[in-house]
């Protein structure tokens, strides 16, 4: 995955679009606590699993993909919670612990 500007992300989605391909956007809308990424952070997903940006630094990164696929595919938005004790953080190899919102929408 690779770190791209807010604005790079937004052209990039904007092409992919236009190449004819699904496309979802996930926006961090708010964190607690320790978190990776700041509230702004975004990735984009397209249809073929291609993505760019972050919104985790790998956290979650895989559960916002498979929720970005199924946005893409029902054009239903989802406002996705994830929170983690320091105790389950270290025991699922995550030292982030804290909690962050993100929502995930189809670029239409």
């Amino acid at each position: 995955m690779k770190e791209a500007a807010e604005d790079d992300l937004l052209a990039t989605a904007a092409a992919w679009k236009r190449d004819g391909q699904d496309v979802a956007i996930a926006t961090v809308i708010a964190t607690w606590g320790s978190s990776p990424r700041q509230a702004g952070s975004q990735l984009i997903v397209d249809g073929e699993g291609h993505m760019l940006g972050s919104v985790s630094g790998g956290c979650v990164e895989g559960a916002v993909i498979r929720e970005a696929m199924e946005v893409m595919a029902d054009g239903r938005p989802r406002l996705l919670d994830f929170g983690i004790t320091n105790e389950q953080a270290w025991e699922v190899g995550l030292a982030c612990g804290g909690k962050l919102q993100v929502y995930v929408e189809r670029v239409e």
